[in-house]
């Protein structure tokens, strides 16, 4: 019997920066080489353009994705609210779908959560998240040893203020309450950025410098924490990767 390819979509809620098309093809192919593996089928849908999967086509996918976007999620645009109508079709499918800043706080909106400005202000660089061992269970994606804590690259303003009554809480740090979160077994969120890199990193902060909407002063900070010490990228690879696969592993 040959088993079935698998089917991923991205729902890419940003634009694709120069560093980006140039170094990596874009977004997608940075998500693809993060998240995919060999034999899989990624589709592209680029949700802030309006591009989005017909309804008839959503249990053709094993998962889903939802990008970062300098947009706020808790905005009322045409394309966040078709975003989020069709993650409560997702939801009441049970389709896996992983969260990622933006769509970490979409997901969190649509189960009933609170989101807005940080209450801490921006987060830029690196930070240590710590997990809540309670709340992990060990031999599911995470693997059979719950790290107690795990380095990721963070860029966000926005965050979610409160936790939906059906979320479990699975990280948190001194700078933001909800670092990563999950209902039931088919949503995922997490507020950093599993497929960023000190590059990708790099050039959104001189980016945002560029665009006056960041004192120079918070953005050496920002470049500083990643001096020293680098993210935990296999092991969040390893954990998103068994999530939207269905399997368990050893982290």
């Amino acid at each position: 019997m040959v088993n079935e390819q698998k089917r991923f979509a991205l729902f890419l809620a940003t634009g694709d920066s120069t560093l980006v098309k140039k170094t990596y093809g874009g977004y997608f192919n940075v998500f693809v080489s993060t998240f995919g593996e060999e034999g899989e089928k990624w589709d592209l849908f680029r949700v802030i353009d309006g591009e989005f999967p017909d309804d008839k086509d959503l249990d053709k996918y094993d998962g889903f994705v939802i990008s970062g976007s300098l947009h706020d999620a808790f905005s009322d645009d045409d394309w966040i609210v078709k975003l989020c109508s069709l993650c409560q079709k997702l939801d009441d499918m049970k389709k896996k779908v992983l969260g990622i800043c933006f769509g970490h706080q979409i997901l969190c909106r649509i189960k009933g959560g609170k989101v807005g400005r940080a209450s801490r202000g921006v987060d830029m660089g690196l930070r240590t998240i710590t997990m809540v061992q309670d709340a992990v269970k060990p031999g599911g994606y995470f693997g059979t040893e719950i790290p107690k804590s795990l380095a990721i690259i963070k860029c966000h303003q926005d965050e979610v203020l409160e936790l939906p009554e059906s979320a479990t809480l699975l990280a948190y740090s001194d700078k933001c309450n909800v670092e990563m979160c999950s209902f039931g077994d088919h949503f995922l969120c997490i507020q950093g950025h599993p497929e960023y890199n000190k590059e990708i990193l790099f050039e959104i902060i001189d980016r945002v410098v560029n665009m006056k909407l960041m004192e120079q002063d918070f953005a050496d900070k920002a470049k500083a924490t990643m001096e020293r010490a680098e993210p935990d990228r296999e092991k969040w690879q390893t954990i998103c990767k068994n999530f939207l696969k269905g399997r368990s592993e050893q982290v």
